[in-house]
């Protein structure tokens, strides 16, 4: 469940507030990279590698890749610019340089920091699996 929604793995064992942190974390950083680098920094089939660490943070980063593929490469938003170096054309709202570096790097580590919340999660006992000490 931490895959679909970050930080619900922990909620569900009894961590809630490990769960709204990592929530938080999760969200803040996948904000930020889209701030910084636009839906252009979400990009399966230019950026595979990064995109199998963006996957990490759950369904958001197919949600995102699916709106890059409809509005940016499409040409739905702006218009499409030649690019003799590409090969092709590219729409005048794709991110370029280091902004769009930036935002791939915050969604990745916004993937990674997921998958090692889910890991956590799962090598955890659950609130309910716990054993009580006995004092004597």
């Amino acid at each position: 469940m931490g895959w679909v929604v970050p930080g619900l793995g922990h909620w569900i064992i009894g961590e809630k507030g490990r769960g709204a942190l990592i929530l938080g974390g999760v969200v803040f950083l996948w904000a930020s990279g889209l701030l910084i680098g636009g839906i252009d920094s979400v990009d399966k089939s230019e950026d595979k590698l990064w995109f199998y660490a963006q996957a990490g943070s759950g369904p958001i980063a197919f949600v995102v890749d699916g709106l890059n593929d409809r509005l940016i490469k499409s040409g739905s938003w702006g218009e499409m610019l030649d690019a003799p170096k590409a090969g092709r054309q590219v729409s005048s709202y794709k991110s370029i340089a280091q902004m769009n570096e930036y935002g791939t790097l915050f969604t990745a580590l916004a993937g990674l920091m997921n998958v090692v919340a889910l890991l956590d999660a799962g090598s955890r006992p659950g609130a309910n699996r716990r054993q009580k000490v006995v004092t004597t």
